[in-house]
C-alpha cells in the first residue's frame, strides 16, 4: 500500500539523503580525512576493534591494524578506534537518534498507531531487550578470552549486537514486532489487542535471552549468575522514583502534569541506569564479584574523574565516586520531562510519545545493560 507523502516529509528525505551523499563522497574523495578520521575512528573502528576482541585498531592509509595491548595502542599513531563510546561518537548517535524519531513519527502517522501512552508501554520490553542483548556481546568476549574457550559468535555475526549496529538491528526487530502486531489486530479476528501482543512478543524475546544468559551462567566458567545485582538495583531504583516523584507531582505539578504515568517510568528507567553504575562500579567487589566494573560511557566515567578530583579520598572510600552520576541522571530527567507539558502532548501525541520512549530508552538501555553485566559478572 503506498502512503501520501507531505512536504514535511519530503523535506526530511532530502535532508537525510543529503546527509548521508556528503558523507559518501566525502568518503571516496578524502577517504583519510572523512572516512579514516571521522566515520571509521568514532562510529566503524570500535565496533570493529570490539567485535576482533582487540585493545584497539589503528587506521593506517586504508590498512586496519588490530592491537592487543594498551601501551602498542598508546604508542601508535592517531587515528586510533578503542571498542566503547566517545563524546564524538555519543554525540553522533544522538543526532541520528533525532533525525530517525521524525521518520518514525511519519511513519506512526501513516498507519495510525502512536498516539496513546500504550503504546510506550508495549514497547518497553524492547527497551530492556537491546540492553540484555549487549550482555551476550559482552558475555561473547569474556569467552573470547577465558582460557580454552571460544566465542560462540564469530565475526562478522557478533558486530549485529555491538554499538552502534544493535541499534539498527534493534529498530528492525521493534517494527517488524510492530507490523506484526498491528497487522493481526486489524486484520484477523486471532488479536484483540495489537499493544498487548506486541508487549507479549517483546517479553518473549528478552526472556529468551536473559535465559540464555543464563544458561551460559549454568554451564561455562566465564559466566556466573549474582542476582543481588538486579534486585538491588531494581529495588533502590524504584525507592529513589518513588522519593522523587511523589514530591514532584505534589509540589511541582507542571513538570509531571503532561507525564504523570509516562515520567514515574521514564524517572525509574534513569534511576535503573544511575544505580546500576553506582552499585557495579564502587561496590560489585563488596556484593561478590572478582573486581568492580568499569563506567562504558564516557559520561559516567568523566563524573567519576571529577568526584575523584573534588572528594578526598577518606570520603570516597566511604561513598564511593559513581553516587554523583546517580545525581545527575535524576536532576536531568526531572528537566527534560518538564519539557513534556500537556500542550505539546495535545499538538503532537505521537512524536510526545517517541521523544519519552527515546528518553527512556537512553537511560533503561545502558543500565539495564549494567545491571545484567553485573548480575552475570561478565
Amino acid at each position: 500500500m503506498a502512503f501520501p507523502e507531505t512536504d514535511r516529509e519530503r523535506a526530511w528525505t532530502a535532508v537525510v539523503l543529503a546527509a548521508v551523499g556528503a558523507l559518501v563522497v566525502g568518503s571516496l574523495v578524502l577517504r583519510d580525512t572523512v572516512y579514516g578520521g571521522f566515520v571509521w575512528h568514532y562510529f566503524w573502528g570500535p565496533v570493529y576493534a570490539d567485535a576482533q576482541g582487540a585493545h584497539c585498531a589503528v587506521w593506517n592509509g586504508g590498512n586496519v591494524q588490530l592491537l592487543y595491548e594498551s601501551a602498542t595502542c598508546r604508542a601508535a599513531s592517531e587515528p586510533v578506534a578503542y571498542p566503547g563510546y566517545t563524546l564524538v561518537s555519543e554525540v553522533g548517535y544522538a543526532v541520528t537518534l533525532l533525525v530517525s524519531l521524525v521518520g518514525v513519527s511519519f511513519l506512526l502517522d501513516h498507519l495510525e498507531i502512536g498516539e496513546s501512552m500504550q503504546f510506550l508501554y508495549s514497547l518497553f520490553p524492547f527497551v530492556l531487550l537491546g540492553g540484555a542483548l549487549r550482555v551476550v556481546e559482552d558475555a561473547n568476549n569474556a569467552a573470547e578470552v577465558a582460557a580454552g574457550a571460544e566465542p560462540f559468535i564469530g565475526y562478522p555475526l557478533n558486530s549485529l549486537i555491538i554499538s552502534p549496529v544493535i541499534y539498527f538491528v534493534m529498530f528492525a526487530i521493534t517494527l517488524a514486532a510492530v507490523v506484526v502486531a498491528i497487522y493481526l489486530a486489524r486484520r484477523t479476528d486471532v488479536v484483540e489487542d495489537g499493544y498487548r501482543l506486541l508487549a507479549g512478543i517483546g517479553t518473549v524475546l528478552l526472556a529468551a535471552t536473559v535465559g540464555f544468559l543464563g544458561y551460559l551462567a549454568v554451564t561455562t566458567d566465564y559466566v556466573e549468575f549474582h542476582p543481588i545485582f538486579t534486585v538491588l538495583t531494581l529495588g533502590l531504583a524504584t525507592v529513589v522514583t518513588v522519593l522523587v516523584w511523589l514530591p514532584v507531582r505534589r509540589y511541582l505539578p507542571s513538570i509531571a502534569a503532561g507525564t504523570p504515568l509516562a515520567g514515574a517510568l521514564v524517572l525509574w528507567g534513569h534511576a535503573v541506569d544511575g544505580v546500576a553504575n553506582v552499585v557495579g562500579l564502587d561496590w560489585a567487589k563488596e556484593l561478590g564479584l572478582r573486581a568492580d566494573l568499569v563506567p562504558k560511557h564516557p559520561l559516567n566515567a568523566a563524573v567519576v574523574d571529577i568526584t575523584q578530583d573534588v572528594l578526598p579520598a577518606s570520603v570516597i572510600q566511604l561513598t564511593g565516586d559513581a553516587w554523583p552520576f546517580l545525581v545527575v541522571k535524576v536532576v536531568a530527567v526531572i528537566f527534560v520531562l518538564s519539557l513534556f507539558d500537556e500542550e505539546l502532548r495535545e499538538e503532537a501525541p505521537r512524536y510526545t510519545t517517541l521523544m519519552l520512549l527515546a528518553v527512556l530508552a537512553v537511560g533503561l538501555g545502558p543500565g539495564s545493560r549494567d545491571m545484567l553485566r553485573a548480575t552475570f559478572a561478565i
